[in-house]
């Protein structure tokens, strides 16, 4: 049985308004928005999942409005943790380039990019387990999108995150747990193109 997953990174968000998981969207952000249901209202979603965080659930809410579906949470999709000390993003990046394949690494207090993908995976196969046949969303962030994808296909890794834009949108195509079929939706300059790639 296919079931489809929508993973929608979530869009733009300013870095220094409230903490990991308060912060919003920006402008540009909150005008995506409207892009991202513009691409994805004729879908057939029947399902729309997200990470905790306000700018993950923010990016797909208007999709969920227009659909008149609500949006459930689970904590274990939320953004890895990356260190009790706040850590400037440009420093955070280059620590992310520089460690990425390190699955065990991690600051004080953070957890590794295994801790981060055994946790969000567990609740991937559990959605693809208890609605399979069905076409869902996820809204999500980058790192951890990359590692539930590479636990998959490990070709998913610090290149495919590094080319990914905020917001972004990939289609994945599952026959139960076995991904088969990756397809990238979003292109903020034209909405009539999509990217395929079979595995």
């Amino acid at each position: 049985m296919k079931t489809i997953i929508y993973m929608v990174r979530h869009a733009e968000s300013p870095y220094t308004e409230g903490n990991e998981r308060t912060r919003g969207l920006t402008s540009k952000g909150k005008a995506d928005v409207e892009k991202i249901t513009e691409r994805l209202k004729d879908e057939g979603i029947e399902l729309m999942i997200s990470s905790p965080y306000n700018r993950a659930i923010l990016s797909i809410k208007g999709l969920a409005e227009y659909l008149r579906l609500e949006i459930k949470t689970f904590e274990d999709l939320r953004e890895r943790y990356f260190a009790d000390d706040i850590i400037e993003n440009t420093e955070l990046m280059s620590l992310i380039r520089e460690k990425f394949y390190d699955f065990e690494y991690c600051l004080p207090g953070g957890e590794t990019n295994a801790d981060c993908q055994n946790r969000s995976i567990s609740v991937m196969k559990l959605i693809l387990e208890e609605h399979a046949g069905k076409k869902i969303v996820i809204g999500t962030h980058g790192l951890v999108m990359t590692l539930m994808m590479n636990s998959f296909d490990s070709s998913y890794g610090l290149d495919f995150l590094d080319q990914l834009k905020k917001p972004d949108i990939y289609k994945l195509y599952f026959e139960e747990l076995e991904l088969k079929e990756v397809e990238r939706l979003w292109n903020e300059y034209s909405f009539g193109k999509s990217y395929r790639r079979g595995l």
